[in-house]
């Protein structure tokens, strides 16, 4: 057994852990499901031998994906925010997500199928919207504040006025 991070995010399921580490070992370079752990016993989730955690990286971030059951839901209080490089590497993880059971938001905002929440969030926006100049910074904020999926051209000429 290898030792455990020091610090690793436990995110709680209603039974989808596993289906949910395999989802982001597949579509986020630097993920893996690195164990899946059977309860001992019976417990208020669910029986002996059922899956109760499952150890996974999500792009080098360490995490525990517990079966807790319904007892609790994820929110928009905790996100990954993943950083992209360009218009086709948002596309590529914004549809991942959304077109296997997700459901788009706003402002580069989605939801997986198990409710978690993610910000594909284009690098062009971040540098745009922290720009210097407040009036290009606020032309681009603007634009975003209109979108679902980020559309980068459409904050670069956001950007040029």
């Amino acid at each position: 057994m290898s030792t455990p991070s020091k610090n690793t995010i436990c995110l709680w399921y209603d039974g989808g852990a596993e289906e949910a580490a395999q989802f982001y070992a597949e579509t986020f370079p630097d993920s893996s499901v690195q164990a899946v752990h059977r309860a001992p016993a019976g417990n208020p989730s669910g029986k002996e031998g059922d899956i109760l955690t499952v150890d996974f990286t999500v792009m080098g971030i360490p995490c525990l994906g517990l079966n807790g059951g319904p007892a609790f839901a994820h929110s928009e209080a905790f996100s990954f925010q993943v950083a992209t490089d360009d218009q086709a590497e948002t596309d590529r993880y914004w549809n991942a997500i959304v077109d296997n059971g997700g459901q788009e938001s706003m402002c580069g905002w989605c939801k997986d199928k198990w409710g978690l929440s993610w910000q594909i969030t284009p690098v062009a926006l971040t540098k745009a919207f922290t720009n210097p100049d407040p009036a290009i910074a606020k032309r681009a904020f603007e634009a975003m504040m209109e979108m679902k999926k980020i559309d980068i051209a459409t904050i670069e000429a956001a950007c040029r006025g």
